[in-house]
């Protein structure tokens, strides 16, 4: 058996496109030491190009996805708000993770030598970008964003779904910025080849867990392993107490099956698992089942839906049956109980992408408490509460949980925003530490190194004042 470097020399001899683009993404990785203004002026270049080019991009991505044109140009509305918003943070000085201590020979226990730490940029990232969101998740995304922010070239794998979408954008980025600083490439192929070169130096990954979990391996069992920020959904429980229902019963029920339609179910931040009073799940499917049918992102993801839906109906009583229509595809609505789950019906408590949930009923609130229990890593948990007793050991159980905890909302929308955190505990991501929306998504392309003792004027600029 040929040994790994002879399997990748193999590889690049028959595909001239890696060492092409993966040469002048190394040689272009000296950006970061390029000014953090140089990069936050880049990052407005890239957003005023795309807002410039709005109207081709959306009636493209339309053509493409099936997506509704209100719904795409918020969408790049977002992705350059995101751009915007990393330029905003680079001005700042924040992105730099500056921290001096000067030299102070009565420090205890012993003198302290001058310490400058700063955060630098890792290298060349590959971004997976998402097969639901052709611009805020995607070429010009918020990972492609934070690791341009951070000072990183991007190699960007391009999704199946909307090819000629991701190459016009492409076209747009490549055009504003430095060459080498970003590349596009096609092919599932390449998606282990990029994972596996030496040149890539961090890896951010939107998708299927099966995927995602092989590609996290090969990160991890190179030569040189190398950080992999893999996003894979979850089903974001939302809890329903006693009281909440009988107080607010009927907004609670509208609001779910509102969250459940949005975007037909086609979000990682879906509200895949109700989990209720015994007596409610009635007035939900009530809700669900007045919902229209909505096309979903492509044959695909429909096909990868209704296979979901069949392997949980062996098992699930259906409230609401939906399926492919005329009109796109119905939601469905499947039942279980908490006790049903917590004897060993856990695959309840999986991820479904499109417009698919389950409701679980709960008897006690101990039931409550200790199905919240089992849960496995989340994105997100919501809790629709009053003044009830449980509240505290409920949000302290999630709390273990979930990267975000929701009180009487929706977890759908993700606001771009310093204080936002979207990730959460394996299998939701594989990095509970980082966030991939808001500012610090930089901080997972950056690495501390810290200066003892250097003159001046060898020091990175940043670094070479008297703070």
């Amino acid at each position: 058996m040929p040994d790994r470097a002879e399997g990748t020399a193999a590889a690049r001899a028959q595909d001239p496109w890696q060492d092409a683009v993966l040469d002048r993404a190394a040689g272009a990785a000296r950006v970061g030491a390029t000014g953090q203004d140089e990069r936050a002026d880049a990052l407005d270049a890239v957003a005023a190009a795309l807002d410039r080019e709005t109207g081709e991009l959306v009636a493209l991505a339309e053509w493409e996805t099936r997506l509704p044109a209100g719904r795409l140009r918020a969408e790049v509305g977002r992705t350059t708000f995101q751009l915007r918003s990393f330029a905003g943070y680079l001005r700042s000085g924040a992105a730099n993770g500056v921290v001096v201590d000067h030299a102070d020979p009565d420090w205890p226990p012993g003198p302290r030598p001058d310490l400058r730490r700063v955060l630098v940029p890792l290298g060349p990232v590959a971004v997976f970008g998402s097969t639901s969101f052709p611009f805020a998740f995607s070429v010009a995304g918020n990972d492609t964003a934070s690791a341009l922010a951070a000072g990183c070239p991007v190699v960007f794998k391009a999704s199946h779904s909307y090819p000629d979408l991701a190459d016009r954008t492409a076209e747009i980025v490549e055009a504003v910025l430095p060459k080498g600083v970003f590349a596009l490439v096609h092919g599932t192929r390449r998606a282990r080849e990029l994972v596996g070169d030496p040149r890539i130096k961090a890896v951010a990954f939107i998708g299927s867990a099966r995927v995602g979990r092989e590609l996290h391996h090969l990160a991890a069992t190179r030569p040189e392993p190398i950080p992999f920020y893999g996003g894979f959904g979850s089903v974001n429980p939302v809890f329903v107490t006693r009281q909440a229902a009988a107080v607010r019963g009927a907004e609670i029920a509208k609001g779910f099956a509102a969250a459940l339609a949005q975007s037909s179910g086609q979000l990682c931040t879906k509200p895949g698992l109700l989990v209720v009073p015994e007596g409610f799940a009635g007035q939900v499917a009530a809700e669900v089942r007045a919902l229209r049918a909505e096309p979903l992102f492509n044959r695909l993801v429909a096909k990868r839906c209704e296979t979901a839906v069949e392997a949980l109906t062996a098992f699930l009583d259906v409230l609401v049956e939906g399926g492919s229509t005329a009109g796109g595809h119905a939601p469905t609505l499947l039942r279980t109980t908490a006790a049903d789950v917590l004897a060993g019906q856990t695959d309840a408590l999986t991820e479904c992408f499109g417009p698919v949930a389950v409701v679980a009923t709960y008897r006690s609130s101990a039931e409550l408490l200790e199905l919240a229990a089992t849960m496995p890593g989340q994105l997100t948990a919501t809790v629709h509460g009053e003044d009830d007793d449980v509240l505290p050991e409920l949000v302290d159980e999630l709390t273990g949980r979930a990267g975000r905890i929701v009180w009487n909302d929706w977890p759908n929308d993700i606001a771009t925003t310093p204080a936002m955190h979207h990730g959460g505990p394996w299998p939701a991501t594989t990095s509970p530490f980082h966030t991939s929306v808001g500012v610090r998504a930089v901080e997972r392309f950056q690495r501390p190194v810290v200066f003892q003792g250097f003159p001046r004027r060898f020091l990175p600029e940043v670094l070479a004042d008297n703070r």
